[in-house]
């Protein structure tokens, strides 16, 4: 057979079908991509303007009109931009995927700086309309002088008809939707008005809305869309309250934002846009940032991870980059290594922020902390890059208040415990432990929030010979007295009368002499064991039996008045010995964790029995 050359064939009568069913990911895109044209031939128009290709006034006002016409099934989108003449219609319309976007850009490329400002470029927005309507509708007359206005329709097939237009008086294009049966909400104010917000705020040109036949007050006929949002304007023309403003319109958020950060790249790549660092009122508001995507303006998507990585998705913001590279139905990026430099360039601007914010008003820094300390710690663990860019600007809240770096902790501590980070996850129900390290003039750090356990083991991975201890997990030797002979002579006894006693709760069972005489006993869990159960506990569900559970051991303090008196009790009376020392071990465990209701009620009977004793004494 010998090699033969040829040309893949497209059977046209197909391709309404698949651009109806599978060219966009979401219906309403149409309403998108129809204004987007519109604002393209406005802008095309005031660049031939401004090349001295078109006389046309410069004062006059361009917009985008969208027509609501419930009675008579249609949708009309209408534009004073070029317009086009037959010749142009033939071109672009009945060419499938024939861009006059890129046309237009190459026809002008050596007079054009940029092309920024044009927004279409696969020549498939139009074909969108299809996906509502049963027929279509243009009406255009171009700006050339002596131009004869054009229809042209279509009933979705691939047979259309043109002719001279009768309507058409005045330079632009309409485009008029004979709205389907299905699509019937479409037709609905209140829907058309929906979806060019959700789309279309920040597009170039005013977008107008109006139903018609009905008359609307000169002062309730406002644009729906801000013709030039915050993000591209320079930083140093917006002020705070702008920005406040903006976040407060976008994301209907009526609490001002912590700080933000306003992106203004013009090189490798085009990216503008502003990340807000919300005000949490808990920490599960974390999961509910929102990261608007743009491009030329025009609305792509929320939460765009190819471009956001997911740690950063915690945060509010648009961004706005020209140099995407998306699909044909604008709708999700196609991969591109461009995407990463992206990425990697946004992560970037966000750590540089937060060292400055450190560096220049650490005060203002550590009052934002507990605030973005979840989103600092979760992009740590999901970016080891992220982390190496902001690990020494981590700051951490002592005992007294006061915020600290690991570094600075491990040297103010090195000679007590070295390289040993003593934390507390919750200050009410750790009171008794922080009260001894008080006294024993040891420091501790507070670590609440809901990721540190994941983020301490992250850190003793990165931090070489650096180990966390919650303040129950170990008696520092700060915290021991000295133990003499008599005590000694105790330990023994006091293990026999505790063993009896001892509850599936304590492994095992200690006898100290500790410096706070005050407390009778308490109890450590073991660190390890801790860590493993609250994972378990996390990744088996509420409903899956845990593997792991905790290690507790019940620490005896020989030094303490109550325990030696304990001593001295005659053996014979067992049944208040076990009394006392249940009530004990009770305490001990009432000052560690929260106790069930079983335990709870067995604590209430014995409190009521020791009661009656002293009553009965």
């Amino acid at each position: 057979m010998e090699k033969n050359k040829g040309n893949i064939s497209i059977h046209t009568e197909n391709i309404f079908p698949i651009i109806k069913k599978w060219l966009y990911s979401d219906k309403d895109i149409f309403i998108r991509e129809l204004i987007s044209n519109g604002c393209d031939a406005i802008s095309k128009l005031k660049r031939l303007v401004t090349l001295g290709e078109a006389n046309i006034d410069e004062n006059q006002k361009y917009k985008v009109l969208v027509t609501v016409n419930k009675e008579n099934g249609t949708l009309k989108f209408t534009d004073n931009g070029i317009g086009m003449t037959e010749e142009e219609v033939k071109k672009y319309i009945t060419q499938v995927a024939f861009s006059g976007a890129e046309d237009f850009i190459n026809k002008y490329k050596d007079r054009i700086d940029d092309d920024k400002d044009i927004i279409g470029h696969f020549g498939l927005g139009f074909y969108s309309a299809f996906m509502v309507a049963k027929r279509v509708q243009i009406d255009t007359l171009s700006y050339l002088n002596g131009s004869e206005a054009v229809t042209w329709v279509c009933d979705g097939g691939t047979e259309y008809e043109i002719y001279p237009s009768e309507d058409r008086k005045e330079r632009g294009t309409t485009i008029t939707l004979y709205v389907d049966d299905d699509s019937k909400e479409f037709l609905e104010i209140y829907k058309v008005r929906e979806i060019i917000e959700k789309y279309c705020s920040f597009l170039p040109t005013e977008i107008y809305l109006e139903e018609e036949g009905k008359e609307e007050k000169e002062e309730d006929k406002k644009p729906l869309n801000d013709t030039t949002p915050l993000w591209m304007k320079s930083p140093k023309d917006c002020t705070d309250e702008e920005y406040k403003d903006f976040y407060k319109k976008v994301f209907l958020d009526f609490n001002d934002p912590l700080f933000w950060i306003h992106l203004n790249v013009d090189y490798p790549f085009n990216l503008k846009g502003i990340l807000y660092f919300p005000k949490l009122k808990h920490e599960l508001e974390a999961t509910e940032g929102q990261v608007k995507l743009y491009n030329n303006q025009v609305f792509v998507a929320d939460n765009i991870k190819e471009v956001i990585p997911d740690f950063l998705l915690l945060l509010k913001g648009t961004i706005d980059c020209p140099d995407l590279p998306l699909n044909v139905s604008r709708s999700f990026l196609q991969k591109d290594k461009d995407v990463m430099k992206i990425s990697k360039h946004i992560v970037k601007k966000v750590a540089d922020k937060l060292i400055g914010l450190y560096k220049n008003e650490r005060e203002n820094f550590n009052g934002f902390w507990k605030d973005i300390q979840i989103f600092i710690k979760y992009g740590c663990l999901r970016d080891e890059s992220f982390y190496e860019k902001i690990k020494d600007i981590i700051v951490f809240r002592k005992l007294n208040g006061e915020y600290i770096t690991l570094k600075e902790y491990l040297e103010e501590n090195k000679e007590k415990h070295e390289n040993k980070v003593f934390y507390v996850t919750d200050e009410k129900q750790q009171s008794q432990y922080i009260k001894m390290f008080k006294e024993a003039n040891l420091d501790a750090l507070v670590l609440d929030c809901s990721l540190d356990n994941h983020f301490i083991s992250f850190l003793e991975s990165k931090e070489a010979g650096v180990t966390f201890a919650r303040i129950d997990s170990d008696i520092s030797e700060t915290l021991k007295g000295d133990e003499t002979e008599e005590l000694k002579d105790l330990n023994e006894k006091i293990e026999n009368l505790f063993k009896e006693v001892a509850s599936n709760d304590v492994k095992e069972i200690k006898v100290e002499s500790l410096k706070n005489s005050e407390t009778p006993a308490m109890i450590l869990v073991s660190e390890q064991s801790r860590r493993m159960a609250e994972m378990s506990k996390m990744f088996g569900g509420m409903d899956m039996p845990n593997m792991f559970s905790e290690e507790r051991t019940l620490v005896i303090n020989n030094n303490n008045p109550i325990i030696k008196k304990l001593t001295n009790v005659s053996l014979e009376d067992k049944e208040r010995i076990n009394l006392i020392c249940n009530y004990i071990l009770d305490l001990a465990l009432l000052s560690n964790k929260e106790l069930t209701s079983q335990e709870m009620d067995s604590f209430i009977d014995r409190s009521n029995k020791l009661l009656k004793l002293v009553i009965d004494l």
